[in-house]
């Protein structure tokens, strides 16, 4: 919008937030002591959230804000942060009229470190040009270093995906069972829950443990048995499991037969 901001001496101008988490949920924040609603998301008056400085320069130099508040609302709790709901979520920094609601938008970006201090939190922010940090030049590694199903890698998603109901349900031994699969082809694979306490999270397969699946994040003890989730098969990204397993070894993304380091420290062995 056209709007100037604080072009008077006295305007009811108000920051607001807007977090969209992976898991599908979007929650909107502002710092105006009401809530207020537009682009059709409900903004929760949040006036203990202040927002640092914003940097943002024309260089390749990383832009930097950063958040802090108190948990005041059920949608920010202590035990989501420690589940890594928030961990890379988007985010969506403006300033607001909180009576014409004329707004614009000032930071976009991704949540970095979530760090909890008693009843309060502070959340690094991460602009675009963050990704400029990733090194893309690839190494050589034994093996393959495609995401499975991932660029790359070619093989469709699909077709090693199923949806399943949960058998029984360990949280002491943080593994569950699930119905009508075989537990081996989903090792170092992933669960996305569709129902209950963990609904919209992803869980990575650790192992197959007595005919259960390992997962390496703890599970509520709320969760119940015939909750729902959707299973990706995993792949340990050797050559020999993307050949047999896969018949995809023309796509491997990895140097299984280059020398290593410790090529340098053999020698010679009397027979």
């Amino acid at each position: 919008m056209s709007h100037v901001f604080f072009r008077k001496e006295l305007e009811g101008v108000a920051n607001f937030w807007r977090i969209f988490r992976r898991d599908g949920v979007t929650l909107g924040f502002n710092s105006h002591d009401r809530d207020l609603w537009f682009d059709g998301i409900l903004h929760r008056a949040a006036p203990g959230m202040v927002p640092s400085a914003i940097r943002r320069t024309a260089d390749l130099s990383p832009d930097s804000v950063e958040v802090s508040g108190v948990l005041s609302h059920s949608s920010i709790g202590a035990e989501d942060l420690a589940a890594g709901r928030f961990d890379n979520a988007a985010i969506i920094v403006g300033a607001v009229d909180w009576e014409t609601l004329d707004r614009a938008s000032l930071y976009s970006g991704k949540l970095g470190a979530v760090t909890e201090d008693g009843a309060s939190f502070t959340a690094d922010l991460h602009s675009a040009k963050a990704a400029l940090d990733c090194d893309h030049v690839p190494r050589t590694s034994p093996t393959c270093r495609a995401a499975f199903c991932g660029p790359g890698c070619t093989l469709s998603a699909a077709k090693f995906t199923t949806e399943a109901a949960a058998t029984s349900v360990d949280p002491n031994a943080n593994s569950v069972t699930f119905s009508g699969i075989q537990n081996d082809l989903f090792v170092h694979g992933e669960v996305r829950w569709l129902g209950g306490p963990h609904a919209g999270m992803r869980m990575q397969v650790l192992a197959d443990q007595s005919g259960a699946l390992l997962l390496d994040t703890p599970l509520s003890t709320d969760i119940q048995t015939g909750a729902r989730a959707i299973l990706t098969q995993g792949c340990d990204h050797l050559l020999a499991t993307c050949s047999a397993r896969f018949g995809n070894a023309v796509n491997f993304q990895g140097e299984p037969f280059l020398p290593g380091n410790d090529l340098l420290a053999r020698y010679p062995l009397p027979r």
